[in-house]
């Protein structure tokens, strides 16, 4: 039984995978982040064009 619980600590497969799963995550978040930021500096980009577009023209 000790033997078993010895190999079970010793074990660190399972944290490894833990660990790139977190990574993976915090990556997710930050492109997830961004891509927000760009859309909304984009929207904002082409409406101040549509705005002027539409004023210049009468």
């Amino acid at each position: 039984m000790s033997n078993l619980f010895a190999r079970f600590v010793k074990d660190e497969s399972g944290a490894t995978a833990i660990e790139y799963g977190l990574i993976a995550a915090l990556i997710a978040l930050a492109i997830i982040t961004g891509a927000g930021a760009l859309g909304n500096a984009i929207n904002a980009k082409f409406t101040a064009i549509g705005t002027t577009l539409n004023t210049s023209g009468s």
